[in-house]
């Protein structure tokens, strides 16, 4: 559990750090699956509906970024969405019931794994409350030299930055008035768990370490949160519980929502989407 302490600076910062949450069996376990998904990306030439490709792969030299929806891939995947003491933790800050709204695991390898732009969450997928966070199991140390998260502290408490670029979503920020000079880097150990709000603004560096950086992304909601763009279906709807009942009465509060229409000519994963800004920020601050 955490202590009061991190629960304070999670409602303060809209991050916190929970160490040593994952064995290093399980990590070990976590890390041999990863490993056999690369292996068979080698088979593959450009993006599909598993794999997201980086610049540069071939089947000599696999350089996959992200494997998309790893927990309906792999019971390895679906057990470390369902660890207990990750979902005593989640459960602490945004309660009991629980349901899941997205899962990835983000891969930098040594010397080239892409950066990911400043972004919210929230301005994917809005709700009808923010009580949601996203955790990421560290597989391998987390650094500043290899890509660590960036999180900028109290920007979930404040307005929802435009992410759109001529009218259309791209997947970044654009807001001129957004300043991330107080951005904090996310270290931490194989093992280890970073929390955030889904208004959190964050980001990553490029991997230019002789280090991989390997993280594995869960998305939790509260029950009643509600998807503003819809649900779907019931049955999609109540697919991602992973634990308490379902309510047809979503709770609703005083929260900035921007819609993420109309999509970009390049849609699929936030790697692609912000393949369409003019301007990029992370990726070019170590070149």
């Amino acid at each position: 559990m955490l202590t009061p302490d991190q629960i304070a600076r999670y409602r303060e910062d809209g991050y916190v750090v929970a160490f040593d949450v994952v064995s290093a069996e399980a990590i070990d376990e976590l890390r041999r699956v990863t490993d056999e998904f690369v292996e068979e990306s080698r088979g593959v030439t450009e993006h599909t509906d598993a794999f997201d490709l980086e610049l540069g792969h071939t089947r000599e030299a696999p350089r996959l970024r992200r494997l998309k929806s790893p927990v309906g891939r792999h019971p390895v995947y679906d057990a470390a969405l369902r660890h207990e003491g990750i979902l005593a933790i989640v459960s602490s800050l945004i309660g009991h019931g629980l349901r899941y709204n997205g899962d990835k695991l983000n891969m930098k390898w040594s010397g080239y794994g892409s950066a990911v732009e400043w972004h919210q969450d929230w301005a994917f997928y809005p709700h009808t409350n923010d009580d949601l966070l996203a955790v990421g199991i560290a597989l391998d140390d987390m650094t500043a030299e290899n890509g660590c998260m960036l999180m900028a502290p109290g920007t979930h408490q404040g307005p929802i930055y435009d992410h759109h670029q001529d009218g259309v979503f791209v997947g970044a920020i654009t807001d001129d008035d957004f300043d991330p000079s107080g951005a904090v880097e996310v270290t931490m150990s194989a093992g280890s768990i970073s929390l955030h709000h889904a208004r959190t603004a964050h980001g990553s560096l490029p991997n230019m370490s002789a280090a991989p950086r390997r993280l594995l992304l869960f998305q939790y909601c509260a029950m009643d949160a509600w998807p503003v763009l819809g649900a779907g279906s019931w049955d999609a709807f109540t697919s991602t519980i992973i634990r308490g009942e379902p309510t047809r009465a979503p709770r609703m509060t005083d929260v900035p929502v921007r819609i993420p229409l109309p999509s970009p000519d390049r849609a699929g994963s936030i790697y692609e989407i912000q393949t369409e800004l003019r301007r990029s920020v992370l990726a070019d601050a170590r070149h």
